[in-house]
């Protein structure tokens, strides 16, 4: 049986390998780029314009701030208890064309003491979770220069 590949939100990334990309919208009136995407009106506080269209983010960006996640989430978020808890790595991107900071998960393998503030990552794609039917997708960070 072949596992369906399914991204965890749809419309947020697009793509695979080189081509791969978070997708956001930008405000045709202001040029407000937004991530997550927005669909329904800008959301620049200054801006009373609703015109919106899709855009493809930078595939690279700098570190900008980064941690560890050693626990399974405290109430009020849901987890499985019956799922293994796995430790990750969790990077807030800067995206210095769009003027924006996005945070992800690192690619596997990468820990706290593989980063540094300003070091040059870029998304690719990645596997949150595998079921007995289902491959769930999203973005990762991983340091240029590394290959999985």
């Amino acid at each position: 049986m072949s596992l369906t590949h399914t991204p965890v939100v749809e419309g947020w990334f697009a793509g695979d390998g080189d081509d791969f990309r978070l997708l956001g919208t930008r405000c045709r009136a202001c040029a407000s780029v937004f991530f997550p995407r927005e669909d329904n009106h800008c959301r620049n506080p200054g801006c009373t314009g609703g015109a919106l269209e899709a855009v493809p983010l930078s595939r690279r960006g700098r570190i900008w701030s980064y941690t560890d996640s050693q626990y399974r989430p405290p109430s009020p978020y849901v987890t499985d208890p019956e799922l293994p808890w796995e430790p990750c790595t969790l990077i807030a991107v800067e995206l210095e064309a769009e003027r924006m900071v996005v945070l992800g998960q690192a690619v596997p393998g990468v820990t706290v003491g593989d980063l540094a503030v300003g070091m040059e990552v870029e998304v690719v794609p990645g596997v949150l979770h595998e079921d007995a039917e289902t491959i769930w997708t999203t973005w990762q960070w991983r340091p240029t220069g590394v290959t999985e």
